[in-house]
């Protein structure tokens, strides 16, 4: 039984084989729900996060489900098995990718309900990314998947996961060093090519390979690479918001206290974000790009998606929502929530824009990838206990 802590007005839907608790008076006082989770397992955090999972857990049947309204906000556990999971990608309504890191690419089949977890790829090293891509000249589709300093290449069909012939991979890039972080998502880059988020081996130090700490571009046939961003610590997860540009996650050293915040940042190719030299009397060094929004020191920033016009839950056309994951490097606990960010236009800014950064769920146990499905729902993957979240408004 997980209890999830949630601000607002907040009422146990219906629950079946499970359980419903609340604690504390209503209207806006704080809530505590207990959410049956069907299962328990003791939660690992991978080397690149922060996490504390304080929390109380009690092992229930497996059948157990819960759906609760949490202030206008409709939160159903809709899948589990998933391992850790750390990535998710729709490749359209009904197959969603996830990647477990402990080695599995999975896929599941939504058809009013998930299937069971469709085993495609075993005995990787850390997924952290997996992306569906095609070519705009040929149609031709791949399957790119982040391992811990490798990525490779899938040649897949158009017909369904269960049919993909997935044994012969073809490695793109190899030998990125890894230590406190590694490599991460893959995007694609708008212009025929790939995004692939690196993390830096260290808390602080000078990196020996350029490759790490930075946004690189990747040519989706033949590897090559291009530097595109550095002074980036460990970004996770980026997503392009039309009219704006490519949006991601970044998250800064450990050690210094409330020193510093989290980013949201901005691309600008060719930039310097600010690490190893960002120390607390420089936090933006001369010559380097700031952040547009900030998140709580240490608090582990890592999935972002954009909100899409369907939508149903809270912001505009220029919204993003983001993982907090949580943080091991604090007296007081922060994170394990999920935030919306509103971009706006600011003239005031070095890069004409800033974000306006709102809760929408707190007092979650280990929150790590999310993703908007095209109908607009939101989902998520507690990455301590291996299960999928659906978020609507109710």
């Amino acid at each position: 039984m997980r209890v999830a802590a949630l601000t607002s007005s907040s009422r146990v839907v219906s629950t079946e084989r499970g359980t419903g608790e609340r604690r504390g008076s209503l209207g806006d006082e704080k809530q505590v729900v207990t959410i049956a989770d069907g299962w328990h397992r003791a939660s690992r955090h991978p080397s690149h996060h922060r996490g504390d999972d304080t929390q109380t857990d009690v092992a229930l049947p497996r059948s157990a489900v819960a759906r609760v309204d949490i202030g206008g906000h409709v939160v159903e556990r809709v899948a589990d098995g998933l391992g850790s999971p750390s990535c998710l990608h729709w490749m359209d309504e009904t197959w969603l990718i996830v990647c477990d890191r402990d080695g599995r690419i999975l896929a599941l089949e939504l058809d009013g309900e998930f299937s069971e977890p469709l085993v495609l790829l075993t005995d990787l090293n850390a997924p952290h990314g997996a992306l569906d891509w095609t070519d705009s000249d040929n149609g031709t589709r791949r399957l790119f998947v982040s391992e811990q300093g490798s990525l490779s290449a899938y040649d897949i069909s158009s017909s369904p996961p269960s049919e993909w012939d997935l044994s012969q991979p073809q490695v793109l890039v190899s030998g990125v060093p890894s230590g406190s972080h590694q490599t991460n998502t893959v995007m694609p880059d708008g212009q025929g090519g790939l995004i692939w988020h690196s993390g830096s081996t260290c808390n602080i130090c000078e990196e020996q390979d350029e490759r790490n700490a930075a946004l690189m571009r990747v040519d989706p046939w033949n590897g090559s690479t291009e530097v595109i961003a550095s002074g980036v610590r460990n970004s996770y997860d980026g997503v392009w918001m039309p009219g704006v540009g490519y949006l991601f996650t970044d998250n800064g050293r450990d050690w210094e206290g409330g020193h510093p915040p989290e980013e949201l940042n901005l691309l600008l190719e060719g930039s310097d974000y600010g690490w190893p030299d960002d120390d607390p009397e420089h936090p933006v060094p001369d010559g380097t790009v700031g952040p547009i929004a900030e998140f709580a020191p240490h608090s582990s920033a890592n999935g972002i998606d954009l909100r899409p016009a369907n939508s149903s839950l809270p912001g505009g056309e220029r919204t993003v929502y983001v993982s907090i994951f949580g943080s091991w490097n604090t007296v007081i606990p922060v994170g394990k929530e999920i935030v919306r960010v509103d971009i706006v236009e600011d003239p005031s800014s070095a890069q004409g824009w800033r974000g306006e950064v709102s809760l929408v769920l707190e007092g979650l146990s280990t929150p790590l990838p999310l993703r908007f499905h095209p109908s607009g729902d939101l989902y998520y993957a507690e990455y301590g206990h291996g299960t999928l979240y659906r978020v609507t408004a109710s």
